[in-house]
């Protein structure tokens, strides 16, 4: 009973200011009736049926009010007419003053007055019009302090928003722009993500786990006399798993999590930035201990006083400025842990990077092929895939793919095979995910005349040939000339997973990238434009072999990189003019010493290229096994598989 009663309690509706507003309005409609009662009072009739009355001699009195309105007042005989008892008050006010019997509105005064006066003098009545000016004080009062009114009205009613009352919510007031936007992840929080959802990222995953640790067990690291850092930095390319890490932090934690990216505290009002920091370490600190996630701190983490058009007084810069004070400075809580994620660490402020604030950084780098197979075993959870399905092989097929980039295929093959009607994603299904991924839709349609297909078979057997007769060239996987995005044809290798390059390593993968330039030249005598992204990808090896890696003999152990990114805002280069010259002159050369290179493979090997060239043109698509069977075994994959065995040996004797 006692429950049903406080539900009766709380059906009941409650108090609100608006229902003063809504009386108000009200009483002022009622007066506002009332008041004009008098002016509605009496039947109405028009000027053509008053004039006959006027002739018929029934009118007693006329008064014109306003002059826009004629009340008229009927004689005693008159009113008992069959014709006019009907005329009787209307008006739900009492009066002592007699009702008129009719009303009626006119136009221009003027002519109205002349009419009526033409009657008078024709009929020789004794009838003289009244004027009468009448005025609704209380209805001109409320009507003058109207506007007042809805100016005071709107005020409260802005106020009360502003102040975070009735019918706003937390983020939406004018005066809450400046509260923190962070999501907040606590116990009474479901998030699903753990750490068994990372796969890979040893070293980042261990140090992130310890950050978790410190704050559900300090005194395990405090006895010592040790400090629970302030701050972690996860830095890596994009689709690493940086984010990824941050939610499993969320979800292992059993501490409040405050999560929210770095372009939350941008706002075109000056101020609001550096409020919202405070307010979010405020927030933070109450719940301390707790976590704090900047997502894509590079939004306002950029290195300050680099833009010159934009002034000291930089809201951006402010903003910064706040962080680094919340993150160290006096009054800082040393219960609250900073993480952010970037992959431009190279701009952030050095104040941001120093100890104190971001004490660690963790590398989330590309995942290697141990690291890749644990991903897809994560990813492949959930997917109805054959039972053979060999995820080793899988890895091995995605070299430089980031989490994401496997979580993307893993999808992608899962819609290939409901797009075939298959009951079950298998190994067919990855590799064209792979090759869509990477290459682009099939083109199947696309109108190629035969002389651009012989061309583009042949330019795409030279690239074949020439990586099969170099030693260190990428091993070959396939070759198509069906149109994938925005090419004609492609080649997939299967790069070694290097980390470093040696010199010849790099002029050896050159080589092999203008093979299909090489190949029109033999074959044609003649080259075109689809050479475009070779090109491209030549002299982007070429100039980072002179400009960055000092593997130039001409240009010697120099380097023009800078890591810092700085450069980057410069106008000027960090070499002369004539430096300039012989580094472009050093570019070209190279590039054009392995394009002749690979001319002299394919000269040598002019007929199989014609026969590799004339299967693709058969087939569209050939393989490695292709290539065996024209060129025989590669040589230089039993060195190197040579080179494994005794490596190997080597670890288990090192092991036993």
């Amino acid at each position: 009973m006692a429950n049903n009663n406080k539900n009766i309690k709380d059906k009941k509706p409650k108090f609100s200011p608006y229902w003063i507003y809504g009386i108000i309005l009200s009483l002022f409609l009622v007066f506002t009736l009332f008041n004009n009662s008098g002016l509605e009072s009496g039947n109405s009739t028009n000027p053509t049926q008053f004039f006959k009355f006027v002739q018929d001699g029934d009118v007693d009195k006329v008064e014109i009010v306003n002059r826009r309105l004629a009340k008229v007042y009927l004689t005693r005989e008159a009113a008992q007419k069959e014709i006019h008892k009907k005329t009787k008050s209307t008006s739900f006010i009492p009066s002592s003053t007699a009702a008129p019997n009719y009303k009626f509105e006119f136009g221009e005064l003027e002519i109205f007055q002349n009419r009526l006066n033409e009657i008078i003098e024709q009929n020789d009545l004794e009838l003289e019009p009244v004027y009468v000016t009448e005025e609704n004080h209380l209805a001109d009062f409320l009507i003058g302090i109207l506007p007042f009114v809805l100016l005071i009205g709107v005020w409260i009613f802005i106020m009360r928003r502003m102040s975070g009352g009735a019918g706003g919510g937390a983020g939406g007031q004018i005066f809450n722009i400046g509260k923190s936007k962070a999501k907040l992840f606590d116990q009474n929080t479901e998030v699903k993500t753990s750490f068994k959802d990372v796969a890979g990222l040893e070293g980042a995953k261990e140090e992130v786990q310890e950050i978790v640790d410190f704050l559900k067990y300090p005194e395990k690291y405090t006895t010592l006399g040790g400090k629970i850092p302030k701050g972690a930095l996860l830095v890596g390319p994009p689709g690493t798993g940086k984010t990824l890490l941050a939610k499993a932090v969320a979800g292992e934690a059993k501490v409040p999590f405050f999560s929210l990216s770095g372009s939350d505290f941008v706002e075109m009002f000056v101020g609001v930035g550096a409020s919202r920091v405070r307010d979010l370490f405020k927030q933070a600190k109450e719940k301390s201990p707790s976590i704090i996630f900047i997502d894509e701190i590079d939004a306002i983490g950029r290195a300050r006083g680099k833009n010159a058009m934009s002034g000291s007084n930089d809201e951006r810069e402010n903003t910064l400025n706040q962080l680094l004070t919340e993150m160290d400075g006096f009054g800082t809580n040393t219960n609250v842990i900073v993480m952010a994620a970037t992959n431009r660490a190279d701009i952030l402020d050095k104040a941001l990077m120093r100890a104190g604030r971001f004490d660690r950084q963790i590398f989330v780098d590309l995942p290697d092929v141990r690291e890749r197979k644990e991903i897809f075993e994560v990813h492949l959870r959930p997917l109805k895939k054959t039972k053979d399905l060999d995820t080793d092989f899988l890895s091995k097929q995605t070299p430089g793919f980031s989490g994401a980039d496997i979580a993307n295929v893993c999808n992608e093959a899962a819609l290939i095979a409901a797009r075939n009607g298959k009951k079950e994603v298998d190994r067919q299904d990855f590799l064209d995910a792979v090759d869509r991924i990477i290459g682009g839709l099939e083109k199947k349609n696309k109108i190629i005349t035969p002389g651009e297909k012989r061309a583009v078979a042949f330019h795409e057997a030279g690239h074949a040939v020439v990586s099969w007769m170099l030693e260190h060239a990428a091993p070959l996987i396939k070759v198509t000339i069906v149109p994938r995005g925005r090419s004609l044809g492609a080649a997939w290798y299967l790069p070694e997973e290097r980390l470093i390059v040696r010199p010849e390593q790099m002029l050896d993968e050159m080589c092999a990238t203008m093979g299909g330039r090489a190949a029109e030249k033999v074959i044609f005598d003649n080259i075109s434009t689809g050479a475009l992204s070779d090109l491209e990808k030549v002299t982007k090896q070429a100039r980072a072999m002179v400009t960055i890696y000092g593997l130039s003999d001409k240009i010697g152990n120099l380097t023009y990189y800078d890591s810092t990114g700085q450069s980057e805002y410069g106008f000027t280069k960090p070499y002369s003019e004539k430096t300039a010259e012989l580094i472009d002159k050093e570019i070209s050369d190279i590039i054009e010493e392995q394009y002749q290179r690979a001319i002299k493979i394919l000269e040598k090997n002019k007929d199989k290229l014609t026969e590799l060239a004339e299967v693709l043109l058969e087939k569209e698509v050939i393989f490695k096994d292709n290539l065996e069977k024209i060129f025989g075994k590669r040589p230089f994959e039993n060195a190197e598989k040579t080179e494994e065995v005794e490596e190997n040996k080597t670890k288990e004797k090192t092991e036993e």
